[in-house]
């Protein structure tokens, strides 16, 4: 059996060499053995992929092509397990709205937000019936709102049935001295698509101390919304003014002389998370 054996690789490489290429059911080979049907191996597949050792791969893997003139060689696909009516987290990021070319001079000249004295909601803006879910950005823009623009940020749903989470921080700080009496009211809002989604009101207290300051955290999200791609904005307004001269900051120190805080403490930041049930899957191997 043995002297078969070698005869047959005998023979084998003779007809290789003499013929050049071996077809089955082909009679135009394009291969040294190209087979044209189904090919049934009983036990392994040895490849040599470039190095001179002999792999046969493991239980799962696949057979991967490299090219022309590349040897083929073995993969594993790490495919995860979706289980039915599940929410699995399929997108997040945070950003941040930080002038890195000036962070401790001429602060806020692009960072953050300031509202001076005269730059308050008109009297007739009544945050109760105006501050509502999809409430539009174009008209709480003539309420005083404005948009933090570094905030300003795409996000992409794929499924039909998500939840999208959004959370804002950021520092406010107000310009006032010592015992001043300054109770400043302000809004931030978060909207999608340029509709209100979260809204959150807050006051600078008066205070013994000058250029005080609070965080303001604020976190808010949306359901369901449609598959493709939205926008997400963060928007802020200063609704009173209790005492003129007085500067507010959002995201930003109130004015570029403060001592207390600088850019890089009062920046303010955004973190978007999109949870999906899986709906859509793309395959695994491109044809």
């Amino acid at each position: 059996m043995k002297k078969t054996y070698i005869i047959l690789n005998l023979f084998l490489g003779v007809l290789l060499s003499a013929q050049g290429n071996i077809g089955v059911k082909t009679t135009s080979p394009l291969a040294n053995l190209d087979v044209n049907g189904d090919l049934n191996i009983g036990k392994k597949v040895f490849l040599d992929n470039g190095s001179g050792v002999l792999l046969a791969g493991t239980s799962g893997q696949l057979l991967v092509s490299r090219g022309t003139n590349n040897p083929p060689t073995w993969k594993t696909l790490r495919i995860p397990e979706y289980l039915t009516n599940q929410f699995y987290l399929i997108f997040n990021d945070s950003y941040k709205d930080f002038d890195t070319a000036n962070p401790n001079t001429s602060q806020g000249t692009v960072q953050g937000l300031r509202f001076d004295d005269s730059q308050v909601a008109p009297a007739a803006f009544n945050p109760s019936t105006e501050l509502v879910v999809d409430a539009t950005f174009t008209n709480l823009q003539t309420r005083g709102f404005r948009s933090i623009a570094s905030l300003t940020r795409n996000f992409t749903v794929n499924s039909t049935v998500s939840s999208v989470y959004f959370m804002f921080e950021t520092v406010v700080q107000q310009s006032n001295a010592a015992n001043d009496a300054t109770d400043i009211k302000y809004a931030c809002g978060i909207f999608v698509d340029g509709l209100l989604k979260s809204v959150r009101l807050n006051m600078l207290p008066r205070s013994t101390n000058g250029s005080t300051f609070i965080t303001h955290t604020q976190i808010g999200g949306v359901e369901n919304v449609s598959t493709g791609t939205h926008t997400v904005s963060v928007a802020c307004a200063r609704l009173t003014n209790p005492l003129t001269g007085i500067t507010l900051g959002v995201g930003v120190p109130a004015t570029a002389t403060t001592a207390n805080l600088n850019n890089f403490m009062t920046q303010s930041s955004l973190k978007v998370d999109v949870y999906e049930i899986p709906q859509n899957f793309s395959s695994v191997i491109i044809p």
